[in-house]
């Protein structure tokens, strides 16, 4: 009778130590990954400020690889005013859906301001995966292979991205960065910066638009600088279509306007005149 006693017991014991050990699982603590752990901070305000700083600064003259292995350097893309994207091509959100949305905004660009009338570069800054032939196939990839697709070295990428006022970390995702589209002058020098995967057309178009057509060349013409004038002034946004287009009526009114000023002065002069006699 004793016996049956203790194995009953023992039974009792055992299953209530099996109920407690499953109603109360033990506790993990989870761990930060080790890329997690050691990845700074990504300061967005302080990382626009430097943005913003690096307006007027002027770019050196950098030497790049294009997708398709050839040495080209930044002076060759000087001459007329330059967009400058930066990307790591493993990227598979961010960069994607800027470089497809600044596609857009760069074929309306092209169709407002003249198709040959500024360059754009595509250039990765993840230097040991961003090679040629990686930036030729995230090229194809957005359909952006008439772009200039730039790789280049460590040393060159520091300079530049300090020039650029362009600040990124590593992290679990890849990189943190601003998202930052540069505008350069035809002179090599820093003119506008514009931030977001996704912005409104004018902010790449206007300041595109001031550098082309604002700028007085003593290697043209008279005529040819006031009709870049005339340019200026009647290359309108609208709103409605997210379009430019040249503004035939306002260049038609500025002509009326003249001629009524002209008008004006003429006979002005021959009042003058005949009050004199």
């Amino acid at each position: 009778m004793q016996s049956i006693k203790l194995i009953i017991g023992t039974l009792l014991l055992t299953l209530t130590l099996l109920s407690s050990a499953v109603a109360e699982p033990p506790t993990i603590t989870p761990q930060p990954s080790a890329a997690g752990s050691n990845a700074p901070e990504f300061d967005y305000k302080k990382a626009l400020k430097t943005s913003q700083q690096a307006i007027g600064n002027k770019l050196s003259n950098h030497k790049f690889m294009t997708s398709t292995g050839n040495m080209l350097f930044m002076q060759e893309l000087q001459g007329k005013p330059l967009v400058i994207s930066l990307v790591y091509t493993s990227c598979f959100h961010t960069c994607p859906m800027t470089t497809r949305n600044l596609a857009k905004v760069v074929e309306k660009a092209k169709d407002a301001l003249g198709d040959q009338s500024f360059n754009i570069a595509l250039i990765g800054f993840d230097v040991e995966n961003d090679t040629p032939s990686a930036m030729r196939y995230f090229g194809r990839q957005h359909d952006v292979n008439d772009w200039n697709l730039l790789s280049t070295d460590q040393a060159t990428r520091d300079l530049l991205i300090k020039e650029l006022g362009f600040i990124y970390f590593p992290s679990i995702r890849g990189f943190d960065h601003l998202v930052q589209s540069t505008i350069v002058d035809a002179d090599g020098i820093i003119y506008r910066q514009v931030y977001g995967e996704v912005f409104e057309t004018p902010l790449l178009i206007e300041p595109l638009k001031e550098l082309i057509f604002g700028r007085t060349s003593s290697a043209q013409t008279l005529i040819s600088n006031l009709v870049n004038k005339v340019k200026l002034f009647c290359t309108t946004y609208d709103p409605v279509r997210d379009t430019y287009s040249f503004d035939y009526s306002l260049f038609i009114g500025i002509l009326i306007g003249l001629s009524v000023i002209g008008s004006g002065i003429v006979f002005i002069i021959r009042e003058w005149k005949r009050t004199a006699r």
